[in-house]
């Protein structure tokens, strides 16, 4: 009677050997797939508008981004992205990259701010300015992340975006932390980056903006985020809102010493 008892634990260890293996190969074969269109990612093309898109003079003011301050001086670009979300006094607000910049726009070329904020995402402005995001962050590509978080305001966004990210709401009780929040979670072949922490926030926070294949589209982390969102079935908080900026300060302090990818690819 011994014999089939230990034959059945055989097949269990077995099974669950079998299952091991295919959900690290599905992971694996991720990883090899985004290997292999790195090298023709098509977020190349829009980095390369987005620098034309600095030096342009255009709008109302025919003026161009070149004395834009992104935190490092006017007209710096290298190693401003991984030090964003940050607080900047003349706006007097923590700001990401895509809402400084159309506070730049708005500034020195003349563009209202608040108009291009309400466009659809990837119409009309709103495509330069994702565009002018692949572009400022490839200037960072491989610098480590190292947000200041030093000041009142800076404190209090990241610990406003601490509570929005572990809020459960909604029609299906959902929060952020409900994917992203614990380490080896998983969506159907998905990875999901554990975002209260590095090396997972780092993974995540540092790949925006990034192609996605799957739909052809250049996002930045603004649509990343209100895509997320939306899959909560929460309203969006549209473009530039305090909530987002708040999650990105959250997102970017945790990925601090993380590796920035950005411009990524992403499926």
């Amino acid at each position: 009677m011994r014999a089939p008892f230990v034959s059945a634990a055989v097949l269990v260890c077995l099974l669950c050997s079998a299952t091991s293996w295919a959900q690290k190969t599905a992971a694996q074969g991720i990883a090899e797939y985004r290997a292999m269109l790195a090298d023709g990612n098509p977020a190349d093309l829009f980095e390369a508008k987005g620098e034309g898109l600095w030096k342009q003079p255009r709008g109302p003011k025919n003026a161009s981004l070149a004395q834009c301050d992104l935190g490092k001086g006017p007209g710096v670009v290298k190693g401003a992205f991984v030090e964003l979300p940050r607080y900047f006094a003349d706006t007097r607000k923590v700001q990401d990259l895509e809402s400084r910049l159309l506070s730049c726009m708005e500034t020195l070329q003349g563009f209202n701010a608040a108009d291009v904020a309400r466009t659809p995402f990837g119409s009309g402005e709103q495509k330069q300015v994702t565009a002018l995001a692949a572009f400022i962050s490839a200037e960072s590509r491989g610098m480590k992340f190292n947000l200041p978080n030093s000041s009142v305001e800076e404190k209090t966004l990241y610990e406003v975006g601490k509570r929005i990210f572990f809020m459960r709401a909604g029609t299906h009780d959902f929060s952020c932390a409900s994917c992203h929040g614990e380490d080896d979670k998983r969506i159907r072949l998905q990875d999901l980056p554990n975002l209260t922490r590095s090396p997972g926030a780092g993974a995540g926070f540092g790949a925006w903006p990034a192609y996605r294949v799957s739909n052809g589209q250049m996002w930045g982390m603004q649509l990343r985020l209100n895509d997320c969102y939306r899959q909560q079935r929460f309203p969006y908080p549209l473009f530039g809102s305090d909530a987002t900026i708040a999650l990105g300060m959250y997102l970017g302090v945790n990925a601090k010493g993380g590796e920035s990818i950005a411009p990524a690819i992403k499926r």
